[in-house]
């Protein structure tokens, strides 16, 4: 199993202590987790993006971009990249320019996006953002595959002879899609042999072992060699303590006014509204790592059992201090983390696969990963 450590910058005060840090120490916080995510051995570090509600993540690929000049060896995903409101030249221009300050570590998440308000501020109707995201990701995967691209489709104008710049550090970075409830990303995915990201921070398990069990199936249909059908799995904040019963008596009066303020209307997707309404059965059967290192460990393991996921994502509870944040980090690295990797072991980013040497931290053996992984 490999881990992502994601931040979604929400900028919230906490419901609790009614404590809410000034935007630019929250900005500070989210370069100083992905530090130390370095340091403590994550695998990646990933920051999402939102243009409506409470987050402080408009502007995702300056601090990534940040990042990417202050570490070395993690890789950087995003969490998601809100691909259907945006132009994809700039995005390739964008992203290629992170990848080249990373020297190879990037890969992108793409997805719709999970804020209806959004789509209107960038000119795109409800209704229309699946088929801009598939139109717009078939043409950012030729922007960075090919040079000299013309083409021509209905939500942006028409290129003739373009070449993005800067190119890509090694080739076309690779792709995972996103999905947080709908199978419309996991078939996009599967379509073109790219892997998928379950967002499993909503839904019971079971909902997205479907999801996941019908992407699998159908990348094997379109004939992608299924070794390469890598899955992620995201999961809720983390808090981690001595016993499961001092976490749950510590962040359960945090986690229920949260779940309260994401599931008024407008604050969320119709229809993916936030199940677990109570700490004790979101720590029993929902999304949420709280508890013992022992309890996260094994929440995990129950997750992959359904799963059969490569790497786990979660996210820090970014309305406590950071201080505390940081010590959780660091205890999940040396308590969870072990035991995770022993009992679920992954082919992702190993030699075995086709991206595991692109970054130059990492041997840079792929000068073109996606030529290698035939995609």
């Amino acid at each position: 199993m490999k881990f992502q450590v994601l931040d979604i910058l929400p900028h919230l005060t906490n419901p609790v202590s009614g404590r809410q840090v000034r935007t630019d120490e929250r900005f500070a916080q989210a370069l100083t987790s992905a530090r130390y995510a370095e340091e403590f051995g994550y695998d990646a570090v990933a920051l999402g993006e939102r243009h409506a509600g409470p987050f402080l993540s408009s502007g995702v690929t300056v601090l990534l971009g940040a990042i990417a000049a202050t570490t070395s060896r993690v890789r950087i995903q995003t969490g998601v990249s809100v691909l259907s409101i945006h132009d994809p030249l700039r995005v390739a221009e964008d992203y290629a320019t992170v990848d080249q300050l990373s020297r190879g570590r990037l890969e992108l998440v793409i997805g719709k996006g999970n804020e209806l308000r959004q789509l209107p501020m960038f000119g795109i109707e409800n209704g229309d953002q699946w088929d801009a995201l598939a139109e717009k990701y078939e043409l950012l995967r030729r922007l960075w595959r090919e040079e000299n691209v013309t083409w021509e489709g209905r939500f942006r104008g028409p290129l003739k002879d373009v070449t993005s710049l800067p190119r890509p550090f090694a080739g076309a970075p690779r792709i995972w899609h996103g999905s947080a409830t709908t199978a419309t990303s996991a078939e996009l995915a599967a379509k073109w042999g790219d892997p998928l990201f379950s967002a499993n921070a909503i839904q019971p398990r079971d909902k997205y072992t479907v999801l996941i069990e019908r992407y699998r199936q159908q990348y094997a249909e379109h004939g992608h060699d299924p070794r390469l059908a890598f899955v992620a799995a995201g999961a809720g904040f983390l808090y981690v303590a001595d016993t499961t019963q001092e976490a749950r008596e510590a962040f359960g009066p945090t986690y229920e006014k949260m779940v309260a303020f994401f599931n008024q209307p407008g604050n969320h997707t119709p229809g993916n509204a936030m199940t677990f309404a109570t700490i004790d059965d979101a720590i029993a059967r929902g999304p949420v790592l709280v508890g013992s290192p022992q309890q996260i460990a094994e929440k995990i393991l129950w997750w992959h059992e359904a799963f059969r996921h490569d790497l786990q994502s979660f996210s820090l509870p970014t309305m406590l201090p950071h201080e505390q944040q940081l010590e959780m980090l660091e205890r999940f690295a040396g308590e969870v983390v072990p035991v995770v990797r022993k009992a679920a072991p992954t082919t992702l980013w190993t030699d075995a696969d086709p991206y595991g040497g692109r970054p130059a931290a990492y041997g840079r053996t792929a000068p073109d990963a996606a030529d290698r992984a035939k995609i």
